[in-house]
């Protein structure tokens, strides 16, 4: 049995979302105890996603449908940091956009200017509006000189039925027809997990990185300095680990987990 009281005395946890918190629209077991530990604990928390269709207000509520009360604050997403992103690369900047309502509106607040005609940027998120006329699109502006960034490296991510693509397996046609390699913003990039330490206000050995997936969530924790922790809720099973050198601190069934 492993002792997890030195799990339970962080000060800080960063948590994915996808596959640790929630399957699409049904909660995980567990959760919700979970959160309620965090926050009769006094733990500081944020959830961390790399998901970018979503704005954190509207994760905060999609978590209030299924029963759970989080402020708006504990939300970062990759949507967030790939605007703070290109905004500081390059202020007053235009893109085009491949993406949800999350990563537009992201790039709106940081004053990005949407631009299908000569944009500095060819900016890739995950949306169910993707298509072969927006490839084709991202394709001719790129070879035309725009720089290709994606929020986050995920190929596949968890959903109520099944494993489906995600933000890496969209932007790869992009690749491929261009010859163009991605900057890819969210985790493991840490640039990502550096803001969300500092939106916790909590050292790296004081915190812990919470997550399904060991090439982002378990990857960026380590090499962030943070104590790590797999559920195997998500993408993960325990025979994929071995396809890795390099291990988390813990592994569990699910956040539930944690508490005891």
């Amino acid at each position: 049995m492993v002792n997890l009281e030195e799990l339970r005395a962080k000060k800080g946890f960063i948590c994915d979302m996808d596959g640790v918190i929630y399957h699409g629209n049904r909660l995980l077991p567990g959760v919700k105890e979970f959160v309620e530990w965090l926050q009769s604990e006094g733990k500081s928390f944020l959830f961390l996603t790399n998901s970018s269709e979503r704005s954190p207000l509207e994760l905060q509520q999609k978590l209030a449908r299924m029963g759970l009360e989080v402020g708006e604050e504990h939300f970062y997403t990759s949507a967030l940091a790939t605007a703070k992103f290109v905004a500081n690369q390059q202020p007053g900047c235009s893109a085009y956009v491949i993406g949800a309502p999350g990563l537009v509106g992201a790039l709106y607040e940081a004053g990005v200017v949407m631009n299908d005609v000569d944009p500095d940027y060819v900016i890739c998120g995950e949306t169910s509006n993707y298509n072969y006329q927006t490839i084709l699109k991202a394709v001719s502006l790129v070879q035309k000189g725009a720089r290709l960034i994606a929020t986050n490296s995920d190929l596949t991510g968890p959903a109520e039925d099944g494993i489906i693509p995600a933000c890496r397996a969209l932007v790869a046609p992009i690749e491929l027809a261009t010859g163009k390699t991605a900057y890819y913003v969210g985790k493991p990039n840490p640039l990502m997990m550096r803001t969300g330490l500092r939106m916790l206000g909590v050292h790296s050995h004081e915190a812990v990185m919470v997550g399904d997936r060991m090439d982002t969530d378990i990857v960026a924790g380590m090499e962030t300095g943070l104590d790590t922790v797999l559920v195997l809720s998500g993408c993960t099973t325990p025979a994929d680990i071995e396809n890795y050198a390099y291990r988390p601190r813990y592994v569990l069934n699910g956040v539930g987990d944690i508490q005891g």
